[in-house]
């Protein structure tokens, strides 16, 4: 039995087919990338008829030389926040406004007019992004008045993905928490921001939570994907790919895990987020978990892309084991060298690397912030310990910045706990299939297929550098 997972991604959209012990048994992958706005060359939309073409294409492909009558569900995870307005049949009355494009900055700015910054966070619990779902709906509001008066709905992109397979409106729970626009305490769309916003709850289609049925694949868009044998399975609920990476790296409730890429998430599945305003300061939020009835509080800050401009600054092109090899001979502290990891062009802080004498190499600068995104690990994750109301007792890593030993052993060391680092390389598209498995009645729940898939870990404990860095505890 198999599972196919339609993975839309920010850079690459994909298909995978996961078998029922959790392997990758078909994979493909294709580009992806924003057009141009038809106002302003400088925004940035979706082609979402392309993208539900290019996965199709992918699905052939991961399914050759398997047998497709295997296939017990269909399951989609995209992006967050990002959807468009539809008619009663599904055509886009607008293009999918990407999370990309600038346009909704200053919307963002200007929100007060509405509703204050403070009552949206109160009540949605998430932070306050340009990018958010409401901010798009502002704009088109203000801008585009008229087609939200044609609207029938505001599908989110995995919905608009699952409506042409089978012709059913849905809200995926998990990318309804990503919005600004639900209520922390319902689960569902506050009616008291709609109200400020004039926006109505029947804009949205009734939620779904994941590993729900959305409807089944009907016999046309089988036929249009070119997987005729596909027609009738049922299309089961997943959504935001964050919630599906969280569940797919077997972390369990109060376990936080940081998916380390170009930006650091650090998340936990938790009964409660108490959020104040310093910790929207921070960059916390909060979301929908995967589990109706749990949070996600979590912060996010650039990460690795910090450690790629170093690359490319200081080392022209090695390799990351030459970089590595460089900053483990520098002891912990870097010999006075620091870094500022502020390397943003948005906001009053800026970036800065201090304590350069002659004598210190790359290798102090690379060290520097390695050590300096661990220490706002360090802080961050005594927020969400907060706004969580739990106690860390290990750290789950997923993503490409698992794979620095150096860096991960430096992370146990400065937090003073094991990091278990995930040995599943595609946890989201794991995560979604264990839902998509559960709904589809092969496992009872996504518990039990998460068990079966079997998730393992590598290990770093706190080592001999612990004791050095304690000296250094910020």
């Amino acid at each position: 039995m198999y599972s196919l997972c339609l993975d839309c991604g920010a850079t690459n959209v994909r298909a995978m087919v996961v078998d029922k012990q959790g392997i990758i048994v078909g994979k493909a992958s294709q580009p992806n990338a924003t057009l141009p706005g038809e106002e302003n060359p400088e925004f940035h939309v979706w082609d979402a008829d392309r993208i539900f073409r290019q996965l199709s294409e992918c699905a052939v492909k991961a399914l050759e030389g398997l047998n497709a009558e295997q296939v017990t569900a269909v399951t989609i995870t995209t992006f967050g926040v990002d959807g468009a307005l539809v008619d009663d049949a599904g055509n886009l009355l607008y293009p999918v406004i990407s999370w990309k494009c600038p346009r909704t900055a200053e919307v963002m700015k200007n929100i007060g007019k509405y509703i204050s910054q403070e009552e949206l966070n109160r009540i949605s619990g998430v932070g306050a992004f340009a990018f958010n779902t409401i901010y798009k709906l502002v704009w088109l509001r203000e801008n585009r008045p008229e087609l939200l008066e044609k609207a029938h709905a505001w599908l989110f992109i995995s919905n608009l993905l699952a409506y042409k397979l089978t012709s059913i409106m849905a809200t995926d729970r998990t990318m309804a928490g990503t919005s600004q626009l639900t209520d922390l305490e319902t689960g569902d769309f506050s009616e008291f921001i709609l109200n400020r916003l004039g926006l109505s709850r029947g804009l949205f289609p009734p939620i779904v939570d994941a590993g729900e049925t959305i409807g089944l694949l009907t016999p046309e868009a089988a036929d249009a994907m070119n997987l005729p044998a596909l027609a009738g399975i049922p299309v089961i609920s997943a959504g935001h790919d964050t919630q599906f990476a969280i569940f797919g790296s077997g972390a369990d409730k109060n376990q936080p895990v940081l998916s380390s890429g170009t930006w650091e998430i650090l998340m936990a599945r938790s009964a409660q987020a108490r959020l104040a305003r310093e910790d929207y300061e921070d960059g916390a939020t909060a979301e929908f978990d995967a589990e109706s009835g749990l949070l996600n509080p979590g912060l996010q800050w650039l990460g690795s892309g910090i450690i790629e401009w170093v690359k490319a600054a200081c080392f022209h092109g090695e390799s990351y084991d030459t970089m590595d090899a460089e900053a483990a001979a520098v002891p912990p502290g870097c010999d006075g060298v620091t870094m500022v990891p502020d390397f943003l062009a948005s906001g009053d802080r800026k970036g800065s690397i201090n304590g350069l004498v002659l004598g210190r190499t790359r290798g102090h600068i690379y060290r520097a912030a390695m050590e300096a995104l661990t220490w706002r690990l360090k802080s961050r994750l005594r927020r969400l310990e907060s706004v969580g109301g739990f106690k860390s007792e290990f750290l789950i890593l997923v993503g490409g910045g698992a794979r620095n030993r150096v860096w991960t052993q430096m992370r146990a060391d400065i937090l003073r706990i094991p990091v278990k680092v995930s040995e599943v390389s595609e946890s989201t598209v794991l995560g979604a299939s264990m839902f998509a498995f559960a709904g589809a009645g092969v496992y009872s729940t996504p518990e039990q297929a998460r068990a079966a898939f079997g998730i393992t870990y590598r290990t770093y404990m706190p080592g001999s550098q612990e004791a050095a860095y304690e000296k250094f505890n910020q």
